[in-house]
């Protein structure tokens, strides 16, 4: 008999003792200490295949029973030593970032090292490794960029520079589509040189970013097109981009598009992200070249990787995982590129599932798998979201794209991170269903 392994989860841990500062209100475990501790540490999926799935055989249930268990005394200690590092944190008045972000996974760390905490030593423990954590920040801190734009006189200095690098900006009337051909034929280049074909794509790649087509392409999305502007790729709410705003906060569950957000709003992302921050450019100079980023073309300064986004918003528009393109996209690139993605999307066993939902969709149903299906039809703007992210930070850390097989690398990768999302959702709104089901029937 199958069982949801997010309820077989749920019950094997409310068995263990001692770990309250891990699990929520109601016992259970917390998304974070599944996602952090438990999948990656103790489960191990990838080592234990038969618990990768949302239902679980008796096989199953048996081995995810017998891990937990195994490390029952483990979790006790991380669960101790993260109430340890909270304690510490307060009196060092430590407010940066989300502790259960930050330190669970230190705290499994020394549980499997150093066992339970155990007195002053390990608050002195404790303490050296929050400086470690928060030491490497450089400065370059939330609090700090907060500081630094909410200062009266430079916050009209920079709104001001912010205003004339965007009335500066060239509006040229190029083509949403210009220089598609090339694109194309550049992807094409790019999956044959990471198949192994011995052909040079080398030069074609450097003729293209050489010839300003990122640039121009970028230049195209800051006017309104009827088909392929940069409000149809999901980046911005507007028909075309307006001036981004300085902003003085922002909140990852409320980002606005790509195009949309303010520029504390890019560089909070920044830092947000960044593992270690004292790599990244001092607070001021990480605003003032963001206001410059933000005004340039695909809001980004590097021209391999305006290229990348170029090429990047070809790939996205001849994507069809649940079918053809939409009507009025124009007509679909043909390019390996194209085939490799949608081959792998349409095999891809949620697409299934959802294809239903794109199909049959009423107006207005809402509900994870409608909200999947929705994208599925219009697999560009998810797509083109991802892929701007990922350039947006690698321009920030100045890491240009250097060659054909690495610049597929980056777009076949965010392929994968947005199929890997679609299955992730997808699979938590069937498991929510089927527990539904079954307390339904329990009942």
């Amino acid at each position: 008999m199958l069982r949801p392994r997010a309820m077989v989860l749920d019950e094997v841990w409310r068995g263990i003792d001692g770990v309250d500062a891990l699990s929520g209100a109601d016992g259970g475990p917390l998304r974070r200490t599944v996602k952090l501790v438990l999948d990656p540490l103790v489960l191990r999926p990838m080592q234990h295949p038969g618990l990768a799935s949302s239902m679980l055989d008796e096989d199953g249930i048996t081995l995810l029973t017998a891990l937990l268990h195994a490390q029952s005394d483990a979790l006790a200690a991380c669960a101790a030593w993260f109430v340890v590092l909270k304690q510490v944190r307060r009196r060092l008045r430590i407010t940066e970032g989300n502790a259960q972000d930050l330190y669970f996974q230190r705290c499994f760390e020394l549980a499997t090292v150093a066992g339970a905490p155990d007195g002053e030593r390990a608050h002195a423990r404790a303490e050296a490794m929050l400086r470690e954590v928060h030491d490497s920040t450089g400065g370059r801190t939330t609090a700090a960029l907060k500081r630094h734009v909410t200062e009266p006189h430079r916050a009209v200095e920079l709104a001001e520079l912010l205003n004339l690098a965007w009335a500066r900006r060239p509006l040229t009337r190029y083509g949403a589509r210009d220089l598609a051909a090339e694109l194309t034929e550049l992807l094409e280049a790019c999956t044959l040189a990471r198949a192994g074909d011995p052909a040079d794509a080398g030069p074609l790649f450097d003729d293209v970013v050489d010839s300003g087509a990122g640039t121009r392409r970028g230049i195209a999305l800051w006017l309104p097109h009827p088909h392929a502007g940069a409000d149809d790729l999901g980046l911005t709410v507007e028909s075309s981009p307006q001036c981004p705003e300085l902003g003085a906060s922002a909140s990852t569950a409320s980002l606005g598009l790509p195009f949309d957000r303010t520029v504390y709003e890019r560089v909070f992302t920044v830092l947000q992200g960044s593992i270690d921050r004292a790599d990244l450019p001092e607070i001021a100079e990480l605003v003032t070249r963001e206001i410059s980023r933000s005004c340039s073309p695909w809001g980004l300064l590097d021209e391999s990787l305006r290229v990348a986004a170029a090429a990047g918003s070809e790939l996205a528009l001849g994507l069809s995982p649940i079918g053809p393109p939409v009507a009025g996209q124009g007509p679909a690139p043909a390019s390996r590129a194209h085939e490799v993605v949608n081959g792998r999307w349409r095999r891809e066993g949620y697409v299934l599932q959802a294809r239903r939902y794109a199909v049959h969709v009423v107006d207005g149903q809402t509900g994870p798998l409608a909200a999947v299906a929705a994208e599925l039809r219009a697999p560009w703007r998810p797509y083109s979201r991802r892929l701007w992210v990922r350039l947006h930070g690698r321009d920030v850390r100045e890491m240009p794209v250097f060659d054909p097989g690495e610049l597929w690398d980056l777009l076949d990768g965010v392929a994968r991170s947005v199929m890997l999302d679609h299955r992730t959702r997808v699979k938590q709104a069937l498991t929510a269903d089927t527990v539904a089901d079954v307390e339904a029937r329990a009942s």
